[in-house]
């Protein structure tokens, strides 16, 4: 049994933000991990998703992360899922999980990975790179400010598709997916995680990050300014 108990830590898109998240999660000895991504690796994917090889080009992401976690550490555990997440599965998953970390780079699934957390309770970091920059923030069900709080809806498909076109820098998603995993190590590990009601935004021209704190947004399903408000005492 490793550190995250009985309970895995899902990682949904093992692409620029899942590889650094997976390997930064096994250094430190994380030993149950679950895998979802579609994807197969691609030529285009190697200087930025440093898990992967050439011989890699053309198997499923899943099956070669977990192939190459586990030469890292024989004794992990890997579940891979090469599909995508959607409403058929999301909920068996995230249930079953102790944390999960967002790294896929579509709008519409990071809106269903928040939705199903909130439902379930399942903690989360959300993660996101353009270009140059970057951000991460952890949700913590009916605690601290999600997704919908900060936007009602996902953007619709032509906007997603601008923002996949921009591409990402390998360094930049190494850092979000680096952070993300700190996330998921300070919840497995009791503690607060440091990005709980707060948004991180990295900036990789510059190498500034900064740090904002987030507030729950009235009205928001998720429940967390309900919960935040104070009580008033009958007289």
């Amino acid at each position: 049994m490793g550190i995250t108990g009985n309970k895995p830590v899902l990682i949904v898109g093992v692409g620029g933000l899942g590889v650094p998240a997976a390997l930064a999660l096994v250094r430190r000895g994380i030993r149950d991990l679950v895998l979802i991504d579609p994807d197969p690796v691609e030529l285009s994917n190697l200087p930025r998703q440093v898990l992967y090889g050439e011989p890699d080009c053309g198997a499923t992401k899943v099956v070669a992360a977990a192939d190459h976690l586990r030469e890292m550490a024989p004794d992990v555990r890997v579940t891979t899922y090469p599909t995508v997440l959607d409403a058929a599965n999301a909920r068996p998953l995230i249930a079953g999980s102790a944390f999960v970390i967002d790294a896929t780079d579509h709008p519409p699934t990071k809106f269903l990975i928040n939705d199903t957390c909130i439902a379930v309770g399942t903690p989360f970091v959300y993660g996101g790179a353009i270009g140059m920059a970057g951000q991460a923030m952890t949700i913590i069900p009916g605690q601290t400010a999600c997704l919908r709080c900060l936007f009602e809806d996902a953007p619709d498909e032509d906007e997603a598709a601008s923002c996949r076109d921009a591409g990402i820098i390998g360094p930049v998603a190494g850092a979000i997916g680096e952070a993300q995993a700190a996330e998921a190590l300070a919840w497995l590990r009791g503690a607060s995680p440091v990005l709980a009601g707060h948004i991180m935004t990295y900036d990789g021209k510059t190498g500034r990050v900064r740090v904002t704190a987030i507030s729950a947004r009235s009205g928001c399903a998720c429940g967390a300014a309900a919960a935040a408000a104070p009580v008033e005492r009958m007289s």
